[in-house]
């Protein structure tokens, strides 16, 4: 068994913000394989394809370590099956960066996940949001929680569309 965590905030108003670049990735995966997303369980809302559960928590990013924990520790799955999809405004935009393990990055959901697993042993894919010129203008709390830009957003397909197949090798 192995979960792939989105992570991101619940409610429209975050839809296509780039802290809800997880939760986009996943919707995405979904929206190609054809996946229906179940009712709440453990705070999330989740989907099931073979042995991998996809996970969109609905407390806000920075609890999103308790439905993580619920989920793994009902379907006793290791930490290291564990991958978490988050946004990472330190990356270029449409950089993508995997890690078997490592540190939080000061990002605060991956901080809740390690926080409630007890461990940062499990991988994450990091969704590069950076856009350097909107940002200093706006602030970090405005940036993350802003929309993509007209550019960003077209280039977002493409993007998807090499995440999830990143997902889809992952799910295997």
């Amino acid at each position: 068994m192995r979960l792939i965590i989105g992570l991101g905030n619940p409610g429209t108003q975050y839809n296509f913000t780039r802290h809800n670049f997880g939760f986009l990735t996943l919707d995405f995966y979904a929206k190609i394989h054809q996946l229906n997303w179940q009712k709440p369980k453990f705070g999330a809302i989740w989907l099931k394809q073979g042995s991998t559960i996809f996970v969109k928590p609905q407390t806000f990013y920075n609890e999103s370590g308790q439905a993580v924990q619920a989920f793994a520790s009902f379907y006793k799955v290791a930490p290291e099956d564990i991958l978490v999809v988050c946004d990472d405004f330190d990356l270029e935009f449409g950089t993508l960066r995997y890690r078997e393990h490592g540190s939080s990055g000061g990002n605060n959901g991956l901080k809740s996940v390690t926080t409630h697993l007890g461990t940062d042993q499990f991988p994450r894919l990091r969704l590069g949001t950076n856009n350097l010129a909107v940002r200093q203008q706006v602030g970090d709390i405005n940036f993350v929680l802003g929309h993509f830009t007209a550019d960003e957003k077209a280039r977002l397909p493409d993007l998807l569309a090499q995440i999830s197949a990143r997902l889809a090798d992952f799910a295997i």
